[in-house]
C-alpha cells in the first residue's frame, strides 16, 4: 500500500494545529513539511519554531523536505526535532555523501530530492546509502501545481535501479498528486506520495487520504 504524506504547505496556517491533528486522525502515514529559504526556491516558508509546534501536535512521523541553500546548517537546525526523514536537493549539495552520513549519525533517515529535470545518474552512486529518494513531479517552490507526467517513466527507471542497488530504499513523489494519477505511480513502484491541495481542499481529508493509499 502506498504511504501518504500530506504537505502542510497547503494547510490553513491560521488553524495549523487543527489541520495537522485532522490529517493524523484521518490516517496519513507521515506529515510532510516543506522548508524553503527564499534562495534555492522563490518562496519562504517555516522555521524550527513552527515545525516544533507541528511536532507537538502530530501523531505521525515528520518528513522534512529542505529546499534551501546551506543544507548542513538546516539539517542541524531541524535535527533536534527528530523527524523520521530529512531530504535535501542534490542540485544544491556539493558533498552529498558527507551530508547523508551526518543525517544518519543524528538518528534520522537520509533522503535525496531530484527536481523534474535532474537525471537519476546524479544519485546512482549514493543510492546504497539512502533510505528514500524523492522525485519532484512539479517545479519546487509552490503548492497547487500540475503534475509533470515525465516523472512516471523516471520513477519506473528509479525503481529498477533501486531494486538492483538498495531494495529497501523508498521512492517518494511530490507534486500534483491526486486520485487521477495514483494508480500510475503505484504501477511503477512508488512507495510514498506527497499531496497538499488535493487533501486539504477535499471535503473529507480521510476520503482523500484513503483514495491514495492503494
Amino acid at each position: 500500500m502506498i504511504k501518504v504524506a500530506p504537505s502542510v504547505l497547503s494547510a490553513d496556517f491560521g488553524n495549523l494545529q487543527r489541520d495537522v491533528e485532522a490529517i493524523c486522525a484521518a490516517g496519513c502515514d507521515l506529515v510532510h513539511i516543506d522548508v524553503m529559504d527564499g534562495h534555492f526556491v522563490p518562496n519562504l516558508t517555516i522555521g524550527p519554531v513552527v515545525v516544533s509546534a507541528i511536532a507537538k501536535c502530530a501523531t505521525k512521523p515528520l518528513d522534512i523536505h529542505l529546499m534551501v541553500q546551506n543544507n548542513t546548517f538546516f539539517v542541524e537546525l531541524f535535527a533536534p526535532l527528530k523527524p523520521e526523514y530529512i531530504s535535501f536537493h542534490i542540485e544544491e549539495e556539493k558533498h552529498p555523501h558527507r551530508l547523508i552520513q551526518k543525517i544518519r549519525s543524528l538518528g534520522i533517515k537520509p533522503a535525496i530530492v531530484l527536481n523534474p529535470h535532474t537525471p537519476l545518474e546524479s544519485i546512482e552512486y549514493l543510492l546504497q546509502d539512502l533510505n528514500m529518494v524523492l522525485l519532484m513531479s512539479v517545479n519546487p517552490g509552490f503548492g497547487g501545481q500540475s503534475f509533470i507526467d515525465t516523472v512516471i517513466p523516471k520513477a519506473a527507471r528509479l525503481s529498477e535501479l533501486r531494486d538492483k542497488i538498495n531494495p529497501k530504499c523508498l521512492i517518494e513523489v511530490d507534486g500534483g498528486i491526486s486520485d487521477k494519477n495514483i494508480q500510475s505511480l503505484k504501477d511503477v513502484g512508488v512507495d510514498v506520495v506527497v499531496a497538499g491541495s488535493y487533501i486539504f481542499n477535499h471535503a473529507s481529508k480521510e476520503e482523500a487520504i484513503k483514495s491514495l493509499q492503494i
